[in-house]
């Protein structure tokens, strides 16, 4: 096995057209508001908030949502990243899938945080999606126990239950961590114009996933 590759992404929520609308449309009352006045003023107060809430959450669903950063590095490496710079045009999308894809080399084994709950499903399914082959040799349904993927977030605790987090993570182990910035200020950042400051986070995120990776194999 070569050296490893490191990598992090992140995504936003769905900027497909009429998706709130439809989110609205199906947002109910609870089930125990029973009079329609009670149910129409229920909803004149919720039905919003309850529809961003549900919206927001599409960053997760890599069917819905976009990937709007990547980075990576190789071993030693500085971490390096690709992103799109209109966050609602799918052809930069599609650019930024080909462009970490076109980085990818065979034989090297993929380490991050939480890559297999969610950010290799999130590829693949914006790949099917947009239309964008990945290599042959990326990890399409990789096992915990595989050679190909080593996920900390498993590394550190194969039954998920004793706080995962990356940040507290790093706490423990006196690694840097992220400070006041965390994954739910990503798309209020991009909305806002602060790419750069995303990307810059997503590769302090590889740097992270390095150093617990290298603490809990003993590396160093």
């Amino acid at each position: 096995m070569n050296v490893p590759i490191y990598f992090d992404i992140e995504t936003i929520p769905s900027q497909l057209p009429g998706v709130m609308d439809e989110f609205r449309a199906a947002v109910q009352a609870p089930g125990h508001y029973k009079k329609p006045d009670s149910i129409a003023a229920w909803l004149e107060e919720n039905r919003e908030a309850e529809a961003e809430a549900a919206w927001l959450k599409t960053s997760f669903d890599g069917g819905m949502g976009h990937v709007c950063v990547i980075s990576w590095a190789y071993g030693d490496e500085a971490p390096s990243s690709a992103s799109v710079r209109e966050f609602g045009d799918v052809n930069q999308e599609r650019a930024l899938l080909g462009e970490f894809f076109a980085a990818l080399k065979p034989g090297h084994q993929f380490i991050g945080h939480n890559i297999i709950g969610f950010d290799l499903p999130f590829l693949w399914k914006r790949a099917m999606v947009l239309g964008v082959k990945p290599p042959m040799y990326f990890p399409r349904d990789p096992k915990p126990w595989g050679e190909s993927v080593c996920d900390t977030m498993l590394l550190w605790d194969s039954s998920q239950r004793a706080g995962g987090s990356m940040d507290r993570i790093c706490r423990l182990m006196g690694i840097p961590g992220k400070g006041d910035m965390d994954g739910g200020k990503v798309w209020p950042m991009v909305r806002d114009g602060q790419i750069e400051a995303v990307a810059s986070y997503c590769r302090d995120d590889v740097a992270r996933t390095r150093a617990m990776h290298r603490r809990m194999t003993f590396a160093e």
